[in-house]
């Protein structure tokens, strides 16, 4: 069974009405930041999260823009230093943070809230990086217990594929956070044909995306088309190979619906030829193991 498409806004032009055609379309998740669209994002969703909700919508904690920083510094939630470096996790921030989500989609509830790049927190220093993952994740919970999360998760570029972090790791640090039962639910990485590790390791049973299954996990899977440019680097013998009869851009799609243990395919979908062409390549059959083996054997012999 294929993983179900949502849409990411990261690099979408035209969010209000991405978000509409992905609700018309039976998408049941749209994912934002507040430094996305140079902080608009949110409020670009806003209406359409209004008039569909039924949508759920995952946002973030970390980055945030120039403005942000200042309106955080004004509120007595960050110093002119924290600010400038433009990415906190901070009890404080992430705390003021949720609640100007909140404010910013129309949401009286979250449904996913994101640790967003965690591993630019203390780079290098993983004891200091998970005790400020801790700290937030205590955040979050009380977040939760107060009915403005649902639940809440990470969002990381590198940190899982580096290991400043693992799953089985994130779930401890919950625990602790929680004191016991926990509402860690999400994790949300890079998964593609170009950064190939996530499926490599899914295919032999380890790395972060069973684990993530085993525990319950969502998984969503970011920039499976690595930012536009997969497509224009594989070509239709490789699209064939992968599936015939689907355009590169399909193929590539597909290969990371049908990994093993994710929930969820990201896509930044701006127009409808777009977002249907994504939306074809989901309601394949899946992949099988073998099949996937084979595209990844390919792709990594010189």
């Amino acid at each position: 069974m294929t993983a179900d498409l949502a849409l990411g806004t990261y690099r979408c032009q035209a969010i209000p009405e991405a978000a509409v055609r992905a609700a018309a379309s039976g998408a049941q998740w749209v994912d934002t930041a507040p430094n996305y669209a140079t902080g608009q994002a949110q409020v670009l969703l806003a209406p359409a999260l209004a008039a569909h909700p039924s949508l759920n919508v995952s946002t973030k904690t970390g980055y945030f823009t120039a403005a942000t920083g200042t309106d955080a510094v004004n509120t007595g939630v960050l110093t002119e230093d924290q600010a400038a470096a433009g990415h906190s996790l901070t009890p404080d921030y992430v705390r003021w943070q949720t609640s100007r989500n909140r404010a910013e989609l129309g949401r009286d509830r979250l449904d996913l809230t994101l640790l967003h790049n965690p591993e630019r927190t203390h780079p290098g220093d993983r004891p200091a990086l998970h005790c400020a993952i801790r700290d937030a994740f205590e955040v979050l919970e009380g977040e939760t217990a107060a009915g403005n999360v649902a639940g809440y998760g990470i969002a990381t570029w590198a940190g899982l594929e580096e290991e400043a972090f693992t799953v089985g790791e994130l779930l401890a640090l919950a625990a602790e956070a929680a004191g016991g039962h926990h509402h860690l639910a999400a994790i949300q990485l890079p998964v593609s044909l170009v950064m190939m590790t996530p499926i490599v390791q899914a295919l032999d049973g380890r790395g972060p995306l069973p684990a993530a299954a085993d525990a319950g996990l969502r998984v969503m899977a970011s920039a499976p088309l690595h930012g536009g440019e997969l497509p224009g680097m594989v070509g239709q013998e490789l699209a064939d190979l992968i599936r015939p009869c689907l355009t590169p851009a399909q193929a590539c799609v597909l290969a990371v619906a049908s990994c093993p243990g994710v929930t969820d395919v990201l896509i930044a979908a701006s127009g409808a030829p777009h977002w249907r062409e994504a939306a074809d390549a989901v309601a394949q059959p899946s992949l099988t193991a073998a099949k996937l083996r084979e595209i990844t054997g390919v792709l990594a012999s010189p």
